[in-house]
């Protein structure tokens, strides 16, 4: 048994992440500031014996005693991460500087949930993990974008100023169980306007691309990144492979919910990437990691969430 921290625990990925380590026989301290996390996503887990939660911003240090560190913590939908992207900032870099502190301290090993937004508007597809990315260091989105890059130079500084156990994962469009109904993402968005009966939004023409990864692949990536050799640091891609566009996944999800929606189209919004797909090759060569789940076998999964909460 590992006394495991998971910052962000609250959120989407973070509490599926703790419901994982607990039924690996973990003991989890979960913290969160509750910006866009929700008691909700972990009320299931408040009388485990081996659960604990805890309200914390991870702008400020935090003292306690742990084996391993799953950084989470950060909005991840341009929707939240905008609205206070100062905060975002913050998040992302002092947020870095108190974990790998933390982890420093108490020689923890420490896992950090980057992103493929570090790719930006990638030129290079699909994107490897030598891939540098084409980031706008000043557009709307860069709070999250150069947040997220600040913190992975932070992760290999500490590690080869202080000889540090990170590892670092980057985490392509990843959908479930537990996203936030309201976040602005794309698979959420139109589940719940096609459960709702109302038009689904397409911004630009919908040809522009995404690769979508259910939530207990991600899963399974993160526990095998943090079990992987020492010095094995990544980042590492983490997502699925398989392209959709934006009008093939609005079909699937009229499809799968039976409804009548009807397209709209909006302009698109500014720096938002035409392309984004993982070379995951890495992945499969040293964690021995590929998605299992079928798009449509996650959306039925996901759509059946949406419509229990919306009925609640």
């Amino acid at each position: 048994m590992n006394r495991v921290l998971v910052t962000g625990g609250a959120g989407f990925l973070g509490s599926h992440l703790c419901d994982r380590l607990l039924a690996d026989g973990h003991d989890v301290l979960c913290v969160d500031n509750f910006f866009t996390g929700s008691k909700r996503n972990v009320a299931h887990l408040l009388n485990h014996p081996y659960f604990e939660l805890m309200r914390h911003d991870v702008t400020f240090p935090l003292y306690v005693e742990v084996d391993r560190i799953f950084n989470l913590a950060c909005p991840a939908s341009p929707v939240h991460y905008q609205h206070d992207p100062v905060q975002t900032t913050k998040t992302s870099v002092h947020g870095a500087i108190n974990m790998l502190g933390l982890a420093k301290r108490v020689k923890a090993r420490i896992l950090q949930a980057s992103t493929s937004e570090v790719y930006g508007d990638p030129e290079v597809h699909p994107q490897t993990e030598g891939y540098w990315g084409k980031v706008n260091p000043i557009g709307i989105r860069s709070c999250y974008d150069e947040g997220k890059r600040c913190a992975e130079t932070l992760f290999f500084d500490y590690h080869r100023q202080h000889d540090l156990d990170v590892k670092v994962v980057r985490i392509f469009n990843t959908y479930g169980p537990r996203m936030h109904p309201n976040d602005g993402r794309v698979v959420s968005n139109f589940i719940v306007q096609a459960l709702k009966g109302e038009d689904i939004t397409i911004y630009g023409d919908g040809s522009q691309t995404r690769s979508f990864c259910y939530v207990d692949d991600l899963i399974e990536a993160f526990i095998r990144m943090m079990a992987s050799e020492r010095g094995f640091t990544g980042p590492v891609n983490i997502g699925n492979p398989v392209e959709h566009t934006m009008l093939q996944l609005a079909e699937r999800v009229i499809a799968l919910v039976g409804g009548k929606s009807k397209l709209v189209f909006r302009p698109l919004p500014a720096d938002d990437p035409r392309q984004r797909q993982p070379d995951i090759s890495l992945a499969k060569s040293k964690l021995g990691w590929q998605p299992k789940v079928a798009l449509d076998d996650g959306l039925r999964e996901t759509i059946a969430y949406f419509r229990q909460l919306l009925e609640a």
